[in-house]
């Protein structure tokens, strides 16, 4: 998005020059190459994270007796070899359910790892069941892993997992996602009446420099990616085009009957 709004900046300063509006046309050229700066150098790419990422902790304040881990998924993979495998994007998500469970069954708690996540990338295989593989390495075996392999998107992320975490009686839900991804997590799971903790696998920081980076531009695209989501999930609850808010459900470590 950094990028298409530079090009249509300076597409529009270019036509205008071209229109004998040279004035204004300059002006437009300069916008289009401070907005690449602004992005590419630091400053607006920092304050986009930081206000994304902030109050997000790495760890749970305390366990329930039931406890659901929510890993949301963030892409899959096909190696040279034909393996898919998750993202880069999805590891440090992965490995902080991974810790999370162990310091949930360190407690004498139920623990139970949510891996929510289809096959979003169409390779033919859902990202809960790439991702299974992996947390079983880790030690998360597999009669504690909970598969959601449905979900296409983060919305459906928490449309699908409501019925399971209902199913499974849970008295705790802490989400896990990285932290640029979280403020949009967590209003898609209050939609569907899961209240959740959210704790961040991952954290990304700008780097300043005088001179603009991909690396920048791609985390204020990534950035901006979930300020629209959050912008469009208010607009589509105005206008009555989303799902029905969900009553909360009822975290009491009993199975509903």
């Amino acid at each position: 998005m950094i990028l298409p709004f530079f090009l249509l900046l300076l597409v529009t300063g270019l036509l205008l020059s071209w229109r004998r509006r040279r004035g204004a046309g300059a002006a437009m050229t300069l916008v289009a190459f401070a907005w690449l700066f602004i992005a590419g150098c630091g400053p607006l790419t920092g304050l986009l994270l930081d206000r994304l990422q902030s109050g997000f902790p790495p760890d749970v304040a305390a366990w329930g007796h039931r406890n659901a881990i929510v890993l949301l998924g963030a892409g899959t993979v096909r190696t040279g070899v034909g393996v898919i495998e998750p993202s880069l994007y999805a590891n440090g998500r992965i490995l902080e359910a991974a810790q999370l469970y162990r310091s949930c069954k360190a407690t004498g708690a139920v623990c139970k790892v949510e891996v929510s996540g289809g096959d979003a990338m169409k390779l033919k295989k859902a990202e809960a069941d790439v991702y299974a593989v992996t947390l079983d390495r880790l030690g998360v075996p597999r009669d504690d892993l909970i598969l959601e392999s449905r979900s296409l998107n983060t919305f459906q992320n928490a449309q699908f997992s409501r019925p399971l975490l209902m199913s499974f009686g849970a008295d705790k839900v802490v989400l896990v996602s990285s932290a640029v991804h979280l403020k949009r997590s967590l209003l898609y799971f209050a939609h569907f009446g899961i209240p959740a903790e959210p704790v961040r696998g991952d954290y990304v920081t700008a780097r300043y420099d005088w001179l603009p980076s991909s690396e920048n531009i791609f985390f204020a695209d990534f950035a901006l990616h979930e300020y629209i989501g959050v912008a469009r999930y208010h607009l589509y609850n105005a206008m009555g085009w989303n799902v029905a808010r969900q009553p909360e459900i009822p975290l009491t470590g009993q199975t509903p009957a």
